[in-house]
C-alpha cells in the first residue's frame, strides 16, 4: 500500500523505490485489451521479425510510460499529484525483459504555492540498460 509521502520527508539526491515488473505476452496482452492497441507487432512473432526485430514481438512503449506512472502512485501515495512525466523510448522492450522505473530527485521548490518535486527517471532492463529516460514532476502535500 502506498504511504503518502510529504515535501518534508524527501530531500534533493534521494531516489524513489525501485519499481519492477517482467514482462511477456500476459502483460502486453492486459495492456492492450485495456487500451485498445491490439497491434500485430507486440502480438506475434512474426510481425515482429518483419519490424527488424530479431526476437519477434516487443512491448509498447506506452506500457513503460504506465509503469513510470505506478510507480510514483505507488511512491508518492494517494494525497499527491503527478503534475507531469515527459519520457523517450530508447530502446525495445522484448519478451521477458524485466524493467526496473528509477527515479532521483533533482530539485524541489515551492510554486505557484504548491511543494514541487523534479526527478530524473529511466525504465532500465534487467541488464541495467537505459530504456526510456524521462522526467517527472510531482506536487507532495506539506506537514506545514
Amino acid at each position: 500500500m502506498p504511504v503518502n509521502v510529504h515535501f518534508e520527508d524527501v530531500k534533493v539526491g534521494d531516489e524513489i523505490p525501485a519499481w519492477s515488473r517482467t514482462t511477456d505476452f500476459m502483460n502486453w496482452n492486459r495492456y492492450a485489451a485495456v487500451n485498445d492497441e491490439f497491434v500485430y507487432i507486440h502480438m506475434d512473432d512474426e510481425a515482429g521479425r518483419a519490424a527488424l526485430n530479431e526476437r519477434g514481438a516487443f512491448g509498447m512503449g506506452n506500457l513503460r510510460y504506465t509503469y513510470m506512472l505506478d510507480a510514483l502512485r505507488d511512491w508518492i501515495g494517494d494525497e499527491a499529484v503527478i503534475r507531469e512525466v515527459g519520457l523517450q523510448f530508447r530502446a525495445i522492450n522484448q519478451k521477458h525483459d524485466t524493467l526496473t522505473v528509477t527515479g532521483k530527485i533533482t530539485d524541489m521548490r515551492v510554486e505557484d504555492g504548491e511543494h514541487r518535486v523534479y526527478l530524473d527517471m529511466n525504465v532500465v532492463n534487467q541488464d541495467g540498460q537505459p530504456t526510456c529516460p524521462g522526467h517527472a514532476v510531482v506536487v507532495l502535500p506539506s506537514r506545514g
